[in-house]
């Protein structure tokens, strides 16, 4: 539950857009096009930027308008104390504080589904046009890769969630990926939007940081 709290909401959403198109029988193949109407790797970098800026920023709005930003604050101010409350007593094995602080736990987990169902409010009325976005808008739109990391990035065992070109997809899809360390289109809208949304939602207020 932890998890859940502390992460920011708009990169836990890219993270599912981003998983969701790696879904087997959702497309016919990489994101992209072999002739795309913007050309060329520097406009397409900064173009994808602008997009993942952009409905950032609209996430963030839509979140504002949505959720009571103060009750949600207060609530994760509180969970977060008790959570650290909680682990100082344990790591002081102190048991008679821990019992005590165990007491609350129904009470604190009912808080934290509160504030998951607060943060997932927005997302489910902006999941879907993203998705339709991003497999009907931007393929058209851009190449296949529009950026060259300078290491793969390509963390996660099993190529089930490759950002980046391999040497084998350069030989078994050279009209895909011309060379390794390429960024497929949809990753660099991934990277963007996670390098934006902590910038984009202190300025519209929606951050969950509650200091």
């Amino acid at each position: 539950m932890q998890w859940g709290i502390t992460m920011e909401h708009s990169i836990i959403f890219d993270f599912i857009n981003s998983l969701a198109l790696q879904i087997p029988g959702l497309s016919k193949g990489p994101l992209g096009s072999a002739n795309p109407i913007v050309k060329g790797m520097i406009p397409s970098a900064f173009g994808i930027m602008s997009i993942s800026v952009g409905l950032n920023l609209l996430n963030a709005l839509i979140k504002r308008k949505m959720v009571d930003q103060e009750k949600l604050k207060r609530l994760l101010k509180e969970t977060r104390a008790w959570q650290k409350e909680r682990m100082a007593a344990f790591k002081s094995k102190d048991q008679a504080k821990t019992d005590e602080l165990n007491k609350k736990s129904a009470y604190m987990n009912k808080m934290n589904m509160e504030v998951m169902q607060m943060n997932m409010r927005p997302m489910m009325i902006t999941f879907l046009p993203l998705i339709l976005v991003f497999y009907f808008v931007l393929p058209p739109l851009f190449s296949y890769t529009v950026a060259i990391a300078p290491i793969s990035l390509n963390f996660i065992p099993g190529g089930f969630f490759e950002l980046t070109c391999t040497a084998a997809k350069v030989v078994s899809q050279p009209q895909i990926c011309h060379h390794v360390n390429e960024l497929y289109f949809w990753a660099w809208y991934f990277l963007s939007s996670a390098a934006f949304s902590g910038i984009i939602m202190r300025v519209t207020k929606t951050t969950m940081d509650t200091s």
